[in-house]
């Protein structure tokens, strides 16, 4: 599979002279199953972006969103191809009370949008996950409920013996330190192991995060202790503050790789194109 970034900040879109080479754009991240099939995960400013680069008319277009946090969800009706009559796209989301297009269209109407989800021309599918597993294209696609206020999905998309593990939103030692439990208390553990890429949310440094404990985030050394236990083959760091500079992710990246080791770990950067 390959997987382009096309958002990779949290909270809220960062644009500026000191977040241009990372990337200003919040969450969305583009699968491209070998078969052609697009999956897209999460729908952050990114996503306008890739919707003018994408081909509606060459296949289903998959939306997996993790949760409904404005960061996740406020690029979606600049998406161009829900504008295409032939667009063929469905938006999966987690279960929780209310169907999933209502929940959306909150905040995606009146007054805070000049169009609704009623109107738009190529009529996508809303759907909450089905299970714990289900199939998209050629891939198996594996969601779990993860550490994060709200209900807040991960995602494992597998295809043949290549998985992508993606956890944007995620707190897994919020109960303590990971070395205090076994791996299968460990939020998220089942999804990220043995991933060939795991992409985890680093919001916070270490010395950040005692004040924002709770919050829904990990620290960086959290994030990378879980990708140690998980026995990820590449880890990629995501969803990076607001504030964080990009001077401030070099040296992040430093010592990330000084911990897993060069080619184990890296920051993720908006525009990066990997082959998983």
């Amino acid at each position: 599979m390959r997987v382009k970034l096309w958002g990779t900040r949290g909270s809220v879109p960062a644009p500026g002279r000191e977040t241009a080479r990372y990337g200003g754009n919040t969450s969305c991240v583009q699968v491209t199953l070998a078969g052609g099939t697009t999956i897209v995960l999460d729908a952050g400013t990114g996503i306008r972006a890739l919707g003018l680069a994408l081909d509606a008319a060459a296949g289903p277009i998959h939306i997996l969103l993790t949760h409904l946090h404005v960061d996740h969800i406020q690029g979606l009706l600049f998406f161009a191809p829900l504008f295409q009559p032939d667009a063929d796209v469905t938006v999966w989301g987690p279960p929780a009370r209310g169907s999933l297009e209502s929940r959306i269209g909150r905040y995606l109407s009146a007054p805070l949008s000049p169009v609704e989800l009623r109107e738009l021309p190529s009529e996508p599918s809303f759907r909450g996950c089905p299970g714990p597993e289900w199939t998209i294209g050629s891939a198996q696609v594996h969601a779990q409920l993860v550490v994060h206020r709200g209900p807040t999905l991960g995602y494992r998309v597998a295809e043949g013996d290549t998985s992508l593990c993606y956890l944007p939103d995620h707190e897994p030692a919020l109960g303590g330190p990971l070395g205090d439990y076994e791996d299968e208390w460990i939020s998220g553990f089942a999804l990220a192991n043995e991933a060939s890429l795991l992409i985890h949310d680093c919001q916070y440094s270490d010395a950040e995060y005692a004040a924002y404990r709770g919050w829904g985030h990990s620290s960086a050394g959290d994030a990378l202790e879980f990708a140690t236990r998980s026995h990820a083959r590449r880890t990629l760091l995501f969803h990076h503050d607001p504030l964080r500079s990009d001077d401030q992710l070099d040296a992040l990246e430093r010592r990330a790789v000084e911990r897993l080791g060069e080619g184990a770990v890296g920051v993720a950067m908006e525009g990066a194109e990997l082959e998983v």
